[in-house]
């Protein structure tokens, strides 16, 4: 997989664990909030929120939550408000790194993410940085050992997605985000469960890193994302898998 699948993969591993304490709960109700308060309360006709509430069923959040967070969202119940920000920033060796963050404090999140940043042998940036870097996309990685490049292009490409490639043993498939839920319709008609899938921000030109500067990305990455009010990282650089592993065993 490229290096953002990568970090995708190790993130729903990480979500399991997670989820046991709660804290996976809380970022996504936030998320399905946010989603509720901007496009209203039905799924069917609010992708955003659509999309919110698969991630949360996926990690089997109870439907008491999901709706808890959707009427809070839409108003029907009172409770804290949320600010949607994004954090731009340089991680190690000048790669690009957004933050997405759902918040009710922005003075207290700004500084505890600069020191983030800083700690990790980056810096915060100013709005603009760095979100040119990326472009926002569907994604999804599906075992190439589950079905044949030729039926799952065809599949796909019906489907509205923009493009398959294979890289190592899966698939990786991007889309346009209103072609998201089409196509994750379509695998799920030849019962094709994806190892990822979901909606970023994907670097348009990947850089390459050494080994070294590859871990204390990865790093600065886990620690942002194990910040409460976080709700996704990503960066430009292309991470290997055996940085990943390597930090794994640290």
């Amino acid at each position: 997989m490229s290096g953002h699948s990568h970090w995708a993969t190790i993130k729903h591993k990480k979500g399991a664990i997670d989820a046991k304490r709660g804290k996976l709960f809380s970022k996504l109700s936030r998320a399905i909030i946010i989603a509720a308060r901007h496009g209203g309360g039905d799924p069917d006709t609010n992708l955003k929120l659509r999309y919110a509430i698969d991630k949360a069923r996926e990690v089997s959040m109870p439907k008491d939550n999901i709706d808890r967070a959707v009427k809070r969202g839409t108003g029907e119940t009172e409770g804290i408000t949320f600010e949607e920000l994004t954090y731009e920033g340089y991680g190690p060796g000048g790669v690009a790194v957004l933050v997405e963050v759902l918040t009710d404090n922005r003075n207290r999140t700004n500084g505890e993410i600069r020191k983030i940043f800083e700690r990790s042998g980056g810096k915060m940036g100013s709005a603009g940085n760095v979100a040119f870097l990326f472009e926002r996309k569907g994604t999804f990685s599906v075992e190439a050992s589950a079905i044949d490049e030729d039926s799952l292009m065809g599949l796909v490409l019906d489907a509205g997605a923009d493009d398959l490639k294979q890289n190592g043993t899966f698939f990786e498939i991007t889309t346009d985000p209103t072609a998201f839920n089409a196509v994750q319709e379509a695998l799920k008609t030849k019962n094709l469960t994806p190892a990822v899938a979901e909606l970023s921000q994907i670097p348009k030109v990947p850089v390459d890193v050494d080994a070294e500067t590859g871990r204390k990305v990865v790093r600065l990455m886990e620690a942002l994302d194990d910040h409460d009010d976080v709700q996704n990282v990503y960066s430009n650089a292309n991470i290997s898998e055996e940085m990943l592993t390597e930090v794994g065993k640290e």
